[in-house]
């Protein structure tokens, strides 16, 4: 037997990673994948078999709601007589396949390379990824390479079950009213776009959405997408001087005038940037899509404003309608909602944390959560990790021993 063939939290994550939630950003339905629906269905099951109460699946837009009502005055906890809610998001990246995931546990990792397997070949190094040296001899979660491991965020599900399982069957643990939600779509930044508010019925929550453990956030980036459309002018090359309007390299002219330093890739903390997640072009037609992020509001319209002024810019050189831009705001940096008298709900978190021996890192997330725009819709809702690294792509992995300590930290903070 493994070390952790009876850790409920462990199993739960093994179960829920086979099952395929890729989310789609083309489909334009909600959910963007009906498969996300699978795991759905499974957990309100099991939250049923657990003993939740209140549980319900919306089976239109697939979401998973759940209440644990309160066993003793809600006045004898932090929260006073608030209700508090625990949300995780059950879809994964379209950046890599969620299809076929085949998890292994590589137990008391010894601070070497792990070859991956014979599918993809990849081995996940501490040369690459150098935080790895932090868990050894601890257990290692990861793929055969050959897809994404999903602990984003199958290991906030599998964290918040676990402690709602233990929670029931531990009554001698004192806790105001807890509200679940588990959600589709988070990214694509839809995530919350169909929840029921009058249902998930929380003054406030926390996501189980981060990453390492110890990461407690309450800012995000400020994001928006934006597609740029250019327009060419198909000529037989043998003519075509002072005729031709080439769309995929007036395009890529477009994109020169980004900054070259405001590239994901060159940017950390605070730092926002433009990034060109799809291209497509030919003579006649070009699609360029991005995400733009800044934490600083001032700077992420600035930002936008920049894209603009470099379609006005093309379309003065090679004739009006040649761009177009189309810009749209996914979310916003949830700080100043924190901050407006909830902070409170940061300092919770970092006595939990320290009470159970977890450094506190309070750091920017440098994306995003449900729990942002769950922020301006009325729910306070800051990040609190789910122990996983390399997300969205074929080196993720989780560490076990992370995940129950997580499971610790939401039964400590919600009987606080």
């Amino acid at each position: 037997m493994g070390k952790f063939d009876n850790s409920e939290v462990i199993q739960r994550f093994l179960r829920y990673a086979v099952i395929d939630t890729q989310s789609d950003e083309e489909s334009g339905a909600s959910p963007s994948s009906e498969k996300q629906k699978n795991l759905g269905r499974l957990l309100e099951k099991e939250l049923n078999e657990i003993g939740v109460k209140e549980v319900f699946f919306d089976e239109e837009h697939c979401y998973v709601y759940g209440r644990i009502p309160a066993n003793c005055a809600n006045s004898a906890t932090s929260f006073g007589n608030k209700k508090l809610a625990l949300i995780a998001h059950m879809d994964t990246s379209p950046e890599s396949s969620g299809k076929d995931v085949k998890p292994r546990i590589v137990e008391n990792y010894d601070g070497g390379d792990i070859y991956l397997g014979d599918a993809s070949g990849l081995t996940l190094s501490p040369d690459k990824y150098p935080e790895m040296k932090a868990y050894i001899g601890q257990s290692l979660i990861v793929t055969d390479g050959t897809t994404l491991l999903g602990a984003d965020d199958k290991a906030g599900v599998a964290e918040i079950m676990a402690a709602a399982s233990y929670l029931i069957n531990h009554p001698e643990v004192s806790h105001g009213e807890i509200s679940i939600c588990f959600t589709p779509d988070e990214e694509i930044g839809s995530g919350v776009d169909n929840i029921d508010m009058d249902r998930l019925n929380a003054d406030y929550g926390y996501t189980v959405d981060g990453g390492a453990i110890g990461e407690l956030e309450y800012e995000n980036f400020n994001a928006a997408s934006a597609v740029v459309k250019v327009h060419g002018v198909t000529v037989h090359p043998g003519e075509a001087k002072n005729k031709m309007k080439h769309a995929a390299r007036i395009a890529m002219e477009l994109d020169a005038m980004l900054p070259a330093e405001a590239k994901p890739q060159f940017t950390e903390g605070y730092e926002g940037f433009f990034y060109l997640t799809d291209m497509k072009g030919s003579t006649e037609e070009a699609e360029f899509k991005y995400i733009i992020r800044d934490h600083d509001r001032e700077k992420f319209e600035e930002k936008k404003s920049l894209m603009q002024a470099a379609a006005v810019f093309i379309n003065e050189k090679y004739g009006e309608g040649t761009a177009e831009v189309t810009l749209k705001d996914s979310y916003y940096n949830m700080r100043e909602k924190i901050e407006e008298g909830n902070i409170f709900l940061i300092d919770n978190a970092k006595k939990a944390m320290e009470e159970l021996g977890i450094e506190p890192k309070i750091q920017p997330i440098r994306g995003g959560t449900d729990g942002a725009r769950l922020s301006f819709m009325g729910l306070p809702c800051p990040n609190l990790c789910a122990g996983g690294h390399n997300f969205h792509g074929r080196y993720e992995y989780v560490c076990a021993e992370s995940m129950e300590k997580i499971t610790e930290l939401l039964i400590k903070l919600v009987s606080m």
